[in-house]
């Protein structure tokens, strides 16, 4: 774990990164970083990320008291407390409002699909929380499902929240969230997404266990999205909680941001 001072120092300097990124706009996001077993160091509530200064940064114990710090500590902090003592591993919390990722959290829909490896590797999915109202309880109770299971999620109609071993993880983390929230969408306009199979995604997963790449990761083969593995099908066998492919759903990736992207052009359309 870094000192204070070092993580005072890195949480600015993601705080600019994620600001110049158009990440968060103004007094948006909020940053902390595990600096012993029980403390943290945590931004603000009421300043941009693009502008803070190490004094400006609180120190609060994993009961929410403030120890240090001249100003009062986010008011998301009991979101950045719940990931904490729900993941003993994690050494830093980053939520911020990246554009594309938050405009499917708007939509209500998961970043689901396994349509590219790096994410596979580096996050296993995205999912999607229920809404709850900012700076609330209901913050947590609506990430409990997945928060000992994935490191990165969106926060339905409210943002992206990513875990890390450390700050620059937590950032990476988010950066691939915007990055896959970009791809996505130009897929679609492009004709749709072309996921990979399971196969594929059975062996990406080998893969990241030979790597050694720690952490929770959960893959989801229920949504529809993924063919039967080539093993599974000379056998002519599917997993029970999958529908025959005759009464295989709309995949609600594609079904939900073709709703997202026509009521756009709708809103240009009447107001030109």
């Amino acid at each position: 774990m870094p000192s204070q001072f070092e993580a005072e120092r890195q949480i600015v300097e993601i705080g600019r990164r994620i600001w110049e990124r158009g990440y968060v706009a103004a007094n948006d996001g909020n940053l902390s970083i595990r600096i012993d077993f029980d403390r943290i160091v945590v931004t603000p509530t009421g300043l941009s990320k693009g502008f803070l200064k190490t004094d400006d940064l609180a120190v609060v114990n994993l009961k929410g008291q403030k120890l240090a710090g001249r100003l009062e500590p986010t008011s998301e902090l009991a979101m950045h407390l719940f990931a904490y003592n729900s993941r003993p591993e994690i050494g830093s919390v980053v939520h911020a409002h990246p554009p594309k990722a938050t405009g499917f959290a708007v939509a209500g829909v998961a970043l689901a699909q396994c349509i590219l490896p790096e994410v596979i590797l580096s996050l296993g999915g995205v999912p999607l929380a229920d809404y709850a109202t900012p700076s609330t309880p209901e913050v947590a109770q609506s990430i409990s499902g997945f928060i000992g299971t994935y490191s990165a999620m969106l926060l339905k109609n409210h943002g992206v929240l990513t875990l890390g071993e450390d700050i620059y993880q937590a950032y990476y983390r988010m950066e691939t969230v915007e990055h896959f929230a970009a791809v996505s969408l130009i897929a679609l306009q492009l004709g749709g997404a072309s996921p990979l199979s399971r196969t594929n995604v059975e062996d990406l997963v080998r893969v990241r266990e030979k790597l050694g790449i720690a952490g929770p990761v959960d893959i989801c083969y229920d949504c529809g999205a993924c063919p039967p593995s080539d093993s599974e099908a000379s056998r002519g066998t599917q997993k029970a909680s999958e529908p025959p492919p005759s009464q295989t759903p709309v995949d609600p990736v594609t079904d939900g941001l073709v709703e997202a992207v026509l009521e756009e052009v709708r809103r240009r359309t009447d107001r030109a």
